[in-house]
């Protein structure tokens, strides 16, 4: 790119790839300055969505040697159905175990919706092998080469392009799954095996996740090889995962339903580096988009990571950073349902986009609902790029304003206060379920429209503290560069403190151990930089949900049941000398990233935050109040602004009510008392 100066080689670059935007952050590993930016997204051409992210931030791929990459494409491939036709191998007698599930209806009460969806294999695509393991592992029925070949033959008979196989038991024993996968990978190049994908009991989850793992190999596949090619050799490309951490585009072949959540995850794990370093005991994530609001829980600086899931409605056993996201995001759109009005989960996405964006969009969103508010800048291009219209936002507003006989600002306003109530259900579940109390927390609000419905969210919860970050517009994408290479493997145990075995404990710890940490030797780092985390499941005998405890070698009951008992308490406010079990085992091998951040540390001066502009603005209170618009970049450390106030960067927009107040810390971040002139 003519004009560029150009360090070759010389970035590190992370990217986040959304429903509406692209974010893109990157830093120079010379001197590390930092720069930021989006776009929108490219859906049909991801080469060139990277490649227009890499020249907002004025750099050439050729400039870039490490990509890492967050990405929906798996996550949107589930959603539409864009999934390869996939063949089912399991035990005879299990063929029907999709249809049955757990038979369990998704909506209880409502009669017109189906009461779970669509098998992901139809019957003529499942296959019975004669073979059986029991639970302990031990042969009951022998698989035989020659019942291998006939699966082989008539799944190649059938024209899948992607077999799943998952055998009875095979958690405990994977051999001969392993001996039909083999017969399988000579005539079909795509073949999941659920032992090395998800070696734990709970057949109908596991299946489901063995059978999206294949029926997305091909489409990832192909995802990957142009982007591989597309970037060039000289640029080492990884993939964040939905785990938390970023891994070698070889390994993602393997396990392309990794990818899933990977941009959310990435959010996430950003999150985590704020929150250790502002020493919150709790904080809540809150990242709302264009299409989506994510929402998530960090915990003495620590994510929480599940193993239970859905996606699309199906559920699976992986692992992934306990994010609840739900269909409402700055594009979300705003209708009349019922003699109410509903927002979401539908979405305007970047295209054709919110109608103020004047791409083509005519229905009412969210983000149109904040423009006529008076939140957003009809004065300055979004970006660089987008100039808002606020005559198009009010006229998608107009239909609903007629059906209720009112103005589109008080339309507006309610649109907002129903996008934060569906909000505020998500931020009680993550909290609810993990046995935290909301108000004890902070709330870290981030994404492109994250800030601009914090302090409204906050308070709906009593939340008194809410925490904006620096880059907070692209803190995805910041994630995908803060967080480590790392690998995970979780696997059933069910080890009762009473019958103790700490030799089979440490077999099969250093076993996956082994295994994870081969990933990361064959791509250069050595064993001395290996970091390993192993967790603990533990939970009473009669109880059904555990909690994470740290374990470390010689793995000691009596050290682990104090510390299981701790944290028990400190949840659930009790705990008991009961009996308990470690139901599960969780182990992490990472390796750090290599940093050279400039300290983002906040601007300092004697200065005051000066006035860019005012503007009547609606909030919760009722008509319009003369705010006060400030420009976030000349905001210097210790500087109070009391509300009404709006402050501004070039991508998001921090919405300051009556009665709340912000200043910067020594960080860069935005530190706001939500609730100010409450005594």
């Amino acid at each position: 790119m003519a004009g560029y100066r150009s360090v070759r080689q010389s970035w590190k670059v992370g990217i986040d790839v959304g429903g509406t935007f692209t974010d893109v952050v990157a830093t120079d590993m010379l001197n590390g300055d930092v720069r930021a930016a989006k776009v929108l997204t490219r859906t049909k051409d991801p080469v060139g969505g990277i490649e227009a992210a890499c020249h907002s931030v004025k750099l050439d791929l050729d400039d870039v040697s490490d990509l890492i990459l967050g990405t929906t494409m798996a996550t949107n491939a589930i959603v539409e159905g864009r999934l390869a036709k996939t063949a089912l191998i399991t035990t005879k007698g299990f063929a029907d175990t999709l249809d049955i599930g757990r038979q369990n209806r998704r909506e209880l009460y409502r009669m017109d919706v189906t009461p779970r969806p669509a098998p992901l294999v139809p019957k003529e695509f499942r296959l019975e092998a004669v073979e059986r393991l029991d639970a302990e592992g031990r042969v009951i029925v022998t698989l035989d080469d020659g019942e291998a070949d006939r699966i082989a033959y008539a799944v190649k008979k059938l024209g899948a392009e992607a077999a799943a196989v998952c055998l009875l038991h095979s958690y405990v024993d994977g051999s001969h799954e392993a001996r039909v996968g083999e017969r399988l990978g000579r005539g079909i190049p795509f073949v999941a095996l659920s032992h090395e994908l998800n070696p734990e009991p709970r057949e109908f989850e596991r299946m489901n996740a063995t059978v999206l793992n294949a029926a997305l190999m091909p489409a990832v596949a192909c995802y990957l090889r142009r982007l591989e090619d597309g970037i060039g050799k000289n640029t080492r490309l990884h993939l964040f995962h939905s785990a938390g951490g970023m891994a070698a585009a070889a390994s993602v072949k393997a396990r392309p339903l990794s990818m899933a959540l990977s941009g959310p995850a990435a959010g996430v794990a950003a999150a985590v580096k704020v929150a250790r370093e502002l020493q919150l005991p709790a904080a809540i994530t809150f990242d709302m988009g264009g299409t989506t609001t994510d929402v998530s829980i960090v915990v003495d600086g620590r994510a929480k990571i599940g193993s239970n899931h859905r996606l699309a409605g199906y559920p699976i056993r992986q692992m992934m950073v306990g994010v609840d996201s739900i269909g409402a995001g700055g594009g979300s759109i705003a209708r009349v349902e019922h003699n109410a009005v509903r927002v979401g989960p539908e979405s305007a996405g970047a295209d054709p986009g919110p109608a103020c964006y004047g791409l083509g969009g005519t229905e009412p969103t969210v983000t149109d609902a904040n423009l006529l508010l008076g939140y957003l800048n009809t004065e300055r291009l979004l970006g660089g790029t987008v100039r808002l219209d606020v005559q198009r936002a009010k006229a998608s507003l107009s239909g609903i304003a007629e059906a209720f006989a009112t103005s589109e600002y008080e339309v507006a306003l309610g649109i907002h206060k129903v996008a934060i109530s569906n909000m505020a259900r998500a931020l009680r579940r993550v909290t609810v379920e993990s046995g935290v109390d909301a108000r004890s927390c902070a709330l870290l609000a981030f994404g492109g429209a994250g800030p601009m419905h914090a302090v409204a969210l906050a308070r709906e919860f009593g939340i008194r503290r809410v925490v904006v970050p620096h880059c907070s517009s692209t803190f995805s994408a910041l994630g995908c560069l803060v967080a480590d290479m790392s690998y995970a493997e979780q696997r059933s145990l069910r080890m009762a403190n009473g019958s103790w075995d700490r030799t089979r404990l440490a077999g099969i710890v250093n076993g996956i151990v082994e295994r994870l940490a081969g990933q990361l030797l064959k791509a250069g780092h050595d064993h001395k930089s290996l970091k390993i985390d192993i967790v603990g499941l533990v939970r009473y005998r009669e109880q059904s949900d555990t909690v994470e405890v740290p374990l470390c070698e010689p793995f000691d009951p009596e050290n682990i049941a104090m510390a299981f008992k701790a944290i028990h308490q400190r949840l659930y406010g009790f705990a008991t000398d009961e009996p308990w079990d470690l139901d599960t085992l969780r182990v992490t091998v990472s390796v750090g990233t290599d940093s050279v951040f400039k300290p983002l540390v906040g601007k300092s001066g004697v200065s005051r935050a000066q006035v860019t502009r005012t503007a009547s603005c609606w909030f919760e209170s009722g008509g319009p109040e003369i705010t006060a618009f400030y420009d976030r970049n000349t905001l210097v450390e210790g500087d109070r602004i009391h509300g009404p106030a709006i402050i501004e960067d070039s991508w998001s927009t921090v919405v300051i009510p009556p009665g709340s107040s912000v200043w910067t810390d020594t960080h860069s971040n935005l530190q706001i008392e939500t609730m100010e002139a409450v005594s």
